[in-house]
Parts: structure tokens; C-alpha cells; sequence
């Protein structure tokens, strides 16, 4: 009898942690990013572009590379124009861009806290829209970006990242082209919630 009893309390717990999963995986988590109307977000595209644009002046012989400081707003105003979210931004798609292989992203987010960027994407995971959020610390090497995952969370369930690395990294590699810095641009980091773009 009391073998019957320690069975069914054991199922009915697994039950319940496999539906509370399932919930948490399904649940929207709390936004990385505040969201932007269409004109804030055209005006963080242009802020974003003009400060990129400061990376192409000529660099002074003496003088220390020039330096530029990327705010979230301004991340999630070039999000939107490059998502075609904002009139007429999606013609700044070049004839050259490669949609066909880019993962198929809902809606995203980019906001910088301290030295870490957060990112928020919703996908389409075995059928079903799930947010997936990642968290970590963003680099360069030999002219290429790099990241360090120190959170990843699927929905609201939080995922260890020693689970998740080994995957992460291997798609880095797959991707190595795609996170070559652009030819005027020595270094990128995140600092003082800023996004640090360093000119080469």
C-alpha cells in the first residue's frame, strides 16, 4: 500500500513539473527592450547610421582611434529598419543580402546593461512561437565578433548555459563569416550599457 502511494505522489509530481515546463516554456518573458513608436524608431535608424558613418572620416596620424557608442534605442530604431518595420526602411536591402539563409525571427530585441547585451528572439521551435532570450558579453577577435553566453532562457525557463555553449559556439563557427567586423571597424565590446564600436 504504501508503495502505491510513493508511485502516485512521484507521477503526480513529475506531472506537474513537466506541465509547469511546458508553461514556461510557452509563457512570453518580460521584454529586454521597451518597445518604440515608428518615429522614435526612424530617428535611432538615422542616429545609428551617423554615428556608423564616424567610423569611415580618415584617422589622424597621432591621434587615438575614433570611437563610437551605440545606445539600446538606437540598436532596436536599426532592428526595425533592417526588419522592414519602419516605411520604406526595407530598401536598404542590398541586391547582395542572403535572406534565404537567415533563421526565421519573429521579432527581436538588443539592449546593453552594464558590460552584457541581452537579445530576445521569437522563433519557431518543433511548431510552436517561443521567445527565446540569450545574455552574455560581446567581443572581438583577429577581426572577427565573438560572444560569451552567461544566460540562455527558453519562454520563462531558464536553460544552464553549460547545456546550450557547446551548440552555440559550434553555430558561431558555422557562421564565422557572418560575424566578420566591417573593414572600418578594429573592435566592438559592451560598456556602460553602450555598445562600443572601435575604429581600425
Amino acid at each position: 500500500m504504501k508503495k502505491w502511494k510513493l508511485d502516485r505522489i512521484i507521477s503526480v509530481v513529475t506531472l506537474l513539473t513537466s506541465l509547469l515546463a511546458v508553461y514556461l516554456v510557452i509563457k512570453k518573458p518580460q521584454p529586454v527592450a521597451p518597445p518604440q513608436t515608428p518615429a522614435a524608431a526612424t530617428v535611432n535608424a538615422q542616429s545609428f547610421q551617423s554615428k556608423l558613418q564616424e567610423l569611415d572620416k580618415p584617422k589622424e596620424p597621432s591621434a587615438p582611434p575614433a570611437e563610437v557608442r551605440i545606445t539600446t534605442e538606437e540598436v532596436g530604431g536599426a532592428l526595425a529598419a533592417a526588419a522592414g518595420a519602419i516605411p520604406n526602411a526595407s530598401a536598404q536591402l542590398s541586391p547582395n543580402t542572403d535572406v534565404g539563409s537567415m533563421p526565421q525571427i519573429l521579432d527581436q530585441q538588443v539592449s546593453f546593461d552594464g558590460d552584457q547585451v541581452h537579445g530576445q528572439f521569437l522563433t519557431t521551435i518543433a511548431g510552436k512561437q517561443v521567445w527565446v532570450t540569450v545574455s552574455g558579453h560581446l567581443g572581438s577577435k583577429d577581426g572577427y565578433a565573438t560572444f560569451e553566453p552567461t544566460e540562455f532562457k527558453i519562454g520563462d525557463m531558464v536553460i544552464p548555459v553549460s547545456l546550450v555553449n557547446g551548440a552555440l559556439q559550434q553555430k558561431l563557427a558555422e557562421q564565422h563569416d557572418r560575424l566578420k567586423l566591417p573593414d572600418n571597424v578594429g573592435g566592438v565590446k559592451v560598456e556602460n550599457g553602450e555598445l562600443v564600436l572601435t575604429q581600425k
